[in-house]
């Protein structure tokens, strides 16, 4: 019995057969090649799939929300003005016929089970019609959009003038009066000044800094916003005001006042370093890009500060 436990296991035929026979070397390579150039490939394909389709979204959603509520206005008032002045319907040919009349009639009376007075039949065909000239060419489409582009031109012309910031302050006033609205008003305000640099109210970013913060040996980047308050500075000494973004919304941080020497600049953009902040430091600037640390050759700036250290020496 003991020679038996001592025994190996007893494989099968198919078993062994398997273990024996090599991998196919040509397959591993071939899945090989086409692992790494379709990873290639989306990293080429995905940056312009996903820019066109976040300018798709737009486009959708200016359409949607914008562009045709305010083309419903438009082929209303048209209709309204068609309504008032027939002679104007007539001359574009949207007074209809006797025959075209009693087709409305007979239409209207066998969907309804209701005879419609010739005045809601008249008002019904010529929407009708503006509706279709709307939908078949796309610029008459577009009148939506422009006229939206328009009217913003025209109150950002308003606003620089002194009656329309007057009005502008004080329907500012009205809506921060407001219980709820007051709330919600301020924190949009707050994200498109800091979007569109809103020279006015928006924070001033000087420079980009690296500070430690929130102690020693954690360090921050951060945008230095101006000089410290008057009250701090007999304690602080030459100190600044940097507001460091939180991640990954960089509308909201912390503010700290430093002394100016342990700021640190970068030379980086605005713009970067807001990227950097919104990606948790994935993306980094091309010039602040480091090499990757081996842990068997070891980390190379490492290398560099101790032959640095050298040639100084």
């Amino acid at each position: 019995m003991e020679g038996w436990k001592s025994m190996p296991p007893v494989r099968s035929a198919e078993a062994a057969y398997d273990a024996n026979v090599p991998s196919n070397p040509v397959k591993s390579k071939a899945m090989g090649h086409f692992q790494r150039f379709f990873l290639r490939g989306l990293a080429v394909v995905l940056p312009a799939t996903l820019t066109l389709w976040v300018l798709v979204q737009a486009y959708l959603w200016i359409d949607r929300s914008i562009a045709q509520p305010i083309n419903q206005f438009i082929q209303y008032l048209i209709v309204q003005i068609f309504w008032q002045w027939p002679e104007i319907g007539a001359w574009f040919g949207l007074v209809p016929s006797t025959e075209e009349m009693e087709n409305l009639r007979n239409a209207a009376k066998m969907s309804s089970g209701e005879v419609s007075s010739d005045a809601e039949l008249v008002f019904a065909y010529q929407q009708t019609i503006v509706n279709s000239w709307w939908n078949d060419y796309f610029l008459v489409r577009m009148i939506g959009i422009v006229v939206a582009i328009t009217a913003v031109y025209v109150a950002g012309r308003l606003v620089g003038g002194l009656v329309g910031r007057w009005a502008y302050r004080w329907f500012e006033r009205f809506l921060t009066s407001l219980p709820v609205i007051k709330k919600i008003y301020a924190w949009i305000k707050q994200i498109v000044d800091f979007l569109f640099n809103n020279q006015e109210k928006a924070m001033k970013f000087n420079r980009v800094v690296a500070v430690e913060y929130p102690r020693r040996g954690i360090w921050s980047v951060g945008f230095q916003t101006g000089e410290s308050m008057k009250s701090i500075r007999p304690k602080s000494g030459n100190s600044i005001t940097v507001f460091i973004p939180s991640s990954p919304t960089p509308f909201t941080g912390y503010t700290v006042t430093i002394p100016r020497e342990d700021a640190i600049d970068l030379p980086i953009s605005v713009e970067e370093a807001i990227g950097f902040a919104i990606s948790g430091g994935v993306l980094r600037p091309p010039s602040q890009q480091v090499p990757a640390i081996d842990e068997k050759a070891g980390d190379p700036w490492s290398r560099y500060e101790v032959e640095s250290t050298q040639e100084s020496d």
